[in-house]
């Protein structure tokens, strides 16, 4: 039987794995089998992360403008805000509401008391 000398592909399948993992520690980092299960866990967890993250930021920006609307009793609540804000159809979204609460809280009062009235 002749000599069948192995290709290239399968380590250049394996380094690139070992790229992905290079920011790994120990083991991890190193054998081929435990950087094959970390990188799936790691896909895994980026990608629930990145609904998580979308659902945090989403409630940062809700606390920040119900303080800012409670500490300068505009209206009551954050939650009659958002309902005139739909009610008379202005386009504000949650994001751009808390940055101007926190940045201008002057403007942010102007707006919600045009809002309110």
């Amino acid at each position: 039987m002749t000599r069948v000398k192995r290709g290239y592909i399968a380590r250049r399948r394996r380094t690139k794995i070992r790229l992905f993992a290079s920011s790994f520690r120990g083991a991890h980092s190193r054998l081929t089998r435990t950087i094959t299960q970390q990188k799936m866990r790691a896909l895994v967890s980026s990608y629930r992360d990145r609904g998580r993250q979308k659902r945090d930021f989403r409630r940062l920006w809700i606390t920040r403008i119900n303080a800012v609307t409670r500490e300068n009793e505009i209206s009551s609540s954050y939650s009659r805000l958002i309902h005139t804000l739909y009610k008379r159809q202005l386009l504000l979204n949650r994001k751009i509401l808390a940055q101007i609460a926190i940045l201008n809280k002057n403007c942010f009062s102007i707006i919600s008391k045009k809002i309110s009235k």
